[in-house]
């Protein structure tokens, strides 16, 4: 099985912000364990004693904000570097998939609808090309908890049985699942994703987004991981 890990970067009721992003990774179930090992060391550079207190999140680390605050920026920006590195080196099965909206662009759609439509489909699409190769696999999406899981839940069961724009989802599992992400290594991986993908887009910041774009799912020289509309 896949499990697509995923999370949210933009605020769709801030007007100061112009796009909205839903972003993660893929990995194979057997990753996930080598994956949470390597973000653990890199969480115990803040708190030896106790790695496990410490939460890899995007906003509050780059910013400095709370329990960050006491730490030197270079030193906290390295750490958002290393823990994307970490899905950067990972094996070549684990992907990157983002839906990027401009909010504007699809107005009066909302943009949680169209980014997660794309989001899915694209993974389900990944699966099938796997399948095409003789390796049948099943996918799941674990998300952060969010104010938007009601909305997520109800579009995730359409999609699987009265289907979406360009047909049914057919090869997940079960429907989303939210986790807290203070109990999941993976969960904060794919904060710090969705924050680097933001920043490139909304700033114009690229220095985390590059360590990982070359991940986004692509095949045969095309890209299918990213949507972006502008």
């Amino acid at each position: 099985m896949y499990l697509l890990y995923a999370d949210e970067s933009g605020a769709i009721g801030d007007p100061a912000q112009q796009h909205f992003v839903l972003a993660g990774f893929c990995a194979f179930e057997r990753q996930g364990w080598w994956i949470s090992k390597e973000l653990d060391k890199i969480a115990s550079r803040f708190n030896p004693a106790d790695p496990g207190s410490v939460e890899l999140h995007g906003s509050p680390m780059f910013a400095g904000r709370g329990s960050w605050r006491k730490f030197d920026k270079a030193y906290r920006h390295k750490a958002i570097a290393d823990a994307l590195r970490v899905l950067g080196n990972s094996h070549v099965s684990n992907r990157l998939f983002a839906s990027v909206v401009r909010k504007s662009a699809v107005s009066p759609r909302d943009p949680v609808e169209v980014a997660f439509e794309q989001l899915a489909s694209r993974f389900d699409k990944y699966l099938i090309r796997l399948h095409n190769k003789k390796d049948t696999q099943r996918g799941l999406i674990v998300f952060d908890k969010t104010t938007y899981e009601s909305t997520i839940q109800t579009l995730a069961t359409d999609f699987r049985t009265k289907g979406y724009t360009w047909g049914i989802i057919r090869n997940f599992a079960e429907v989303p699942l939210f986790l807290d992400s203070k109990a999941s290594r993976l969960i904060q991986l794919a904060d710090l994703v969705a924050y680097a993908t933001y920043r490139n887009f909304e700033k114009g910041d690229s220095t985390f987004y590059s360590l990982i774009e070359h991940r986004l799912d692509a095949d045969g020289g095309v890209v299918h991981g990213l949507y972006l509309k502008q």
